[in-house]
């Protein structure tokens, strides 16, 4: 497909909204600009169709116009309304309103029934009882062409009897086949005699038992395109060979349709690390291998907003991957670079302690003193508000952030060592407690120094590390980590995914603390969690009393690193 070159405000834009500026130049269309989103109901969408989602409906915007939403509702045997009504909450979660404009191909199905039968009339289409097998075999291969059905031999009259009878139910399913009658010798296999109509004695969910036929996608598709008006009809790669088979189907129905769509095609999104596929995601699913459809693992949109990831964070993130022509593989920093960013302005900053280790300063009075009054934002961060923090004779601390024989460079707490509590003073170790039987460390005994309060110290002493913590007066919560899918970045198309799946891909913390300012936070809240990452609150299973947090993402290492704490994978 010819491209003009850019120029003007065109030149920073893709190729997709290049060819509809220029349509809009030239007044095509009447200078209108209308898309849709066509899925199947057959699954929960995925980040993937969020990429389709976020360009046809922000054309939409940009243009005043609108964008369809269409449900592909053409195999009965595979669809639900529950795919239909997640589909509807994914895309107003994303942001955007079809306006009114929600409608099904099978809207249409009477109308393209009749259209078949035009096509039969003018001995473009005819009814086929080959078999899957025969078809396939006589459709030939990508070096040498295929050989015409002998079912094309039949007469006008016998192909619009045998169709009105497939269509009255009086025959199994696989007996026939509607196709289009077009060149079976075509380079484009897709134009060798393609199917129009299957035979599905199956119930519909919102036809019910009217039809046992329905149409194929490539047969619906593009009439669906032009009873609603619609003027840009954009897909991804795989549908590029399909383009010439929608150009046939419009031009061979004798219709005057409100406009005339084209096709255009951009790459789809293939995200490292997880699976892409609604067969695959379904795979997983139906074996039990993840919690449902909105397990925090998976790549789908339900999945991702249950783990956290905000609409915003998706957005930008379909923004930054652009449109393409040609297909590749995103790497699953780019994920998690769009949510840090839009976190860091939205989550406020509290503090939680993993797996904790009992911390006790001997030289503390048994009652808190008054308390620390805690920012939750830092200082580069334009909002306010802070939460009082109180410190105990008892605390908690992360076990990764003591050693009994430290390394040279490590510079958080160790016996005779002297480390920084965030928000609180410098505490120094003295001894530790262990269990006689195992050796396990018990509790780490520790003094504190009075004048190093809220991070001040005394002229010429050099702490070094800073770590965080909790007070005795802690809530324990549920903390689950969530890492990637797959162990591998990319799996080819012939290896079995499932033997690949992370065996560490969920790992759930049962024995967490946060601090206590968080016992009137509720489902649905998000906040960081001091050098661990940030945390949702699960819409599901959170109560109060007893918390779930779902890790969104980790941090970036460099305040690690500058702390001297080990990377947060």
């Amino acid at each position: 497909m010819e491209e003009t070159k850019p120029s003007g405000e065109s030149a920073g834009k893709d190729f997709i909204r290049r060819i509809i500026e220029e349509d809009v130049r030239i007044g095509k269309n009447g200078g209108k600009v209308i898309t849709r989103f066509p899925p199947e109901p057959n699954g929960f969408l995925h980040i993937g169709h969020a990429k389709s989602i976020c360009l046809n409906f922000g054309i939409a915007q940009e243009y005043h116009s609108v964008c369809h939403l269409r449900f592909d509702d053409t195999d009965p045997t595979k669809e639900d309304v529950l795919y239909e009504q997640s589909i509807e909450q994914d895309v107003h979660w994303l942001g955007f309103d079809w306006q009114g404009k929600l409608f099904h191909a099978s809207d249409y199905f009477d109308k393209m029934f009749e259209y078949a039968i035009r096509l039969i009339e003018q001995g473009k289409a005819y009814v086929c009882g080959l078999n899957e097998e025969q078809i396939r075999e006589y459709r030939g291969t990508v070096t040498s062409p295929g050989r015409i059905s002998p079912f094309a031999k039949q007469s006008v009259e016998e192909n619009r009897q045998l169709f009105r009878k497939m269509k009255a139910g009086e025959f199994p399913d696989g007996a026939y086949v509607l196709r289009a009658r077009i060149d079976m010798a075509s380079p484009n296999m897709k134009m060798r005699d393609p199917l129009l109509y299957r035979i599905r004695h199956a119930h519909h969910y919102r036809t019910k038992d009217k039809w046992c036929i329905y149409p194929m996608y490539d047969y619906a598709h593009p009439i669906s395109d032009a009873i609603e008006g619609i003027t840009h009809s954009i897909c991804t790669l795989e549908f590029e060979n399909n383009r010439e088979l929608y150009d046939w189907v419009l031009d061979n129905i004798p219709e005057q349709f409100p406009s005339r769509p084209r096709q255009y095609e951009f790459a789809r999104l293939d995200l490292q690390y997880t699976v892409m596929s609604k067969r695959k995601l379904l795979q997983l699913v139906e074996n039990k291998l993840v919690s449902g459809w909105d397990d925090p693992r998976l790549p789908t949109i339900a999945g991702l907003r249950r783990r956290g990831c905000t609409p915003e964070s998706i957005r930008k993130f379909c923004e930054l991957v652009g449109v393409a022509k040609a297909n590749s593989s995103v790497e699953m920093s780019q994920l998690e670079f769009c949510l840090r960013d839009d976190l860091n302005t939205k989550a406020p900053r509290v503090m939680a302690v993993l797996h904790p280790l009992k911390v006790v300063i001997d030289n503390y009075p048994d009652h808190p003193i008054d308390p620390t009054d805690a920012p939750y934002w830092p200082h580069d961060i334009p909002n306010t508000g802070s939460r009082p923090l109180s410190f105990t004779r008892e605390i908690y601390i992360e076990r990764d952030d003591f050693q009994e024989n430290p390394a040279k460079d490590f510079f958080r707490l160790a016996p005779g060592q002297e480390v920084r509590l965030r928000y609180a003073y410098c505490i120094r170790c003295t001894h530790i407690k262990k269990d006689p039987a195992t050796g396990e460390i018990l509790s780490v005994h520790c003094t504190y120094d009075p004048e190093t309060r809220s991070g001040t110290a005394p002229s010429g002493r050099k702490v070094k590390g800073t770590i965080h913590w909790v007070p005795s007066n802690a809530l324990p919560a549920e903390v689950r980590l969530y890492n990637h899918l797959l162990l591998m970045a990319q799996i080819d198309a012939d290896l079995d995914f499932l033997s690949r799946i992370n065996p560490h891909s969920l790992e759930t913390l049962t024995g967490c603390l946060v601090e206590p300012s968080l016992k009137n936070a509720h489902a649905g809240d998000r906040y960081q969690f001091e050098r661990q990452g940030y945390f949702f609150a699960d819409p599901v299973d959170y109560q109060l009393g007893k918390p779930v947090f779902n890790r969104i993402v980790t941090l970036k290492d460099s305040w690690s690193k500058k702390q001297n704490t080990p990377k947060l994978i």
